[in-house]
């Protein structure tokens, strides 16, 4: 009898041994994996060859045939925070056995349901709990790349640093905890990115220099603006542009005008591109701290 393949397998491309075996005899299964026209890519799950590889199907066949919860970098990336590949991670019970199949990496928990979410019909942990599970066991990310995932999640509103702040709590013992603390504490400061670190810590908070607010909000004309850093004391604001992000034509027309309208309002814009920033960090901070002090002048009549 001939079968359609296909057709049999769904529009995915794979199903489990029960499933098939409801519609074919078991004979024939296993006659096809021999002859390679089907793939066993888990226990009790097969595939066609076209799909067998896909890092979505293999993320699938892994729950179905595990029966945990999708964790680590496997969960970073359906948050988008990581690129997919590699083994699939899963965290499971504390009372499972921790050895799973090939290319599938088991983590044991006691809570392994209260950080559950859904992403794409998933069990996947919860974006701070995948960060941080990831930077105590990167498994070859680097921490370069763990850094942007933990920024890029607080960003996206993904989690909230004080939900990172809490995650970290649980872990006395975690690898590298101190860096990680001291990026969420700057993360809950308002940085948005490693540009707005690097100023924050080699400019804006360098001896010498005035106190200013991060993320500072700003109405115009019905809109709401986010300053960098702020310094409400004499409506000068200061942008760190990221060359990725500011370095089109229409981005820094957008610049434009958005510092115009903020000027309709009284505040004075300077921004800082990439190079300057991390190469002359003591040009930027002498020309905020002549710029401030000119405003003071200005706007306060010579108070110091």
């Amino acid at each position: 009898m001939a079968y359609d393949l296909p057709a049999l397998f769904g529009p995915h491309g794979w199903a489990t041994w029960a499933e098939l075996t409801d519609r074919i005899d078991r004979s024939t299964l296993t006659a096809w994996v021999a002859a390679g026209s089907v793939r066993r890519i888990q226990p009790g799950v097969y595939a066609l060859p076209a799909v067998a590889d896909d890092w979505r199907v293999r993320v699938r066949a892994a729950v179905r045939a595990c029966e945990g919860v999708l964790s680590h970098h496997t969960a970073l990336a359906l948050w988008g925070l990581l690129p997919p590949g590699g083994p699939v991670h899963l965290t499971v019970d504390l009372a499972r056995s921790g050895r799973g199949p090939a290319g599938v990496v088991l983590h044991r928990s006691r809570d392994v349901t209260d950080p559950l979410r859904r992403v794409d019909g998933l069990p996947v942990t919860c974006a701070e709990r995948a960060v941080v599970d990831t930077w105590g066991r990167p498994h070859g990310a680097h921490r370069s790349d763990l850094r942007a995932a933990a920024i890029t999640a607080v960003r996206r509103r993904l989690c909230l640093p004080r939900q990172l702040a809490g995650e970290i709590e649980r872990r006395p013992c975690l690898p590298g905890r101190a860096a990680l603390v001291d990026l969420v504490g700057l993360l809950a400061d308002g940085c948005q990115s490693e540009l707005e670190i690097w100023g924050c810590l080699q400019v804006l908070r360098a001896p010498g220099m005035p106190r200013f607010t991060q993320q500072r909000r700003v109405t115009v004309g019905g809109r709401v603006h986010r300053l960098d850093a702020a310094y409400d004391d004499v409506l000068l604001a200061v942008e760190m542009d990221g060359a990725a992000w500011h370095g089109s034509r229409e981005q820094r027309e957008r610049d434009i005008r958005r510092d115009a309208l903020l000027a309709t309002v009284g505040w004075q814009t300077l921004r800082f591109s990439y190079r300057r920033l991390t190469g002359e960090p003591e040009e930027c901070r002498r020309e905020i701290r002549s710029v401030h002090a000119a405003r003071r002048r200005l706007l306060l009549g010579g108070v110091h």
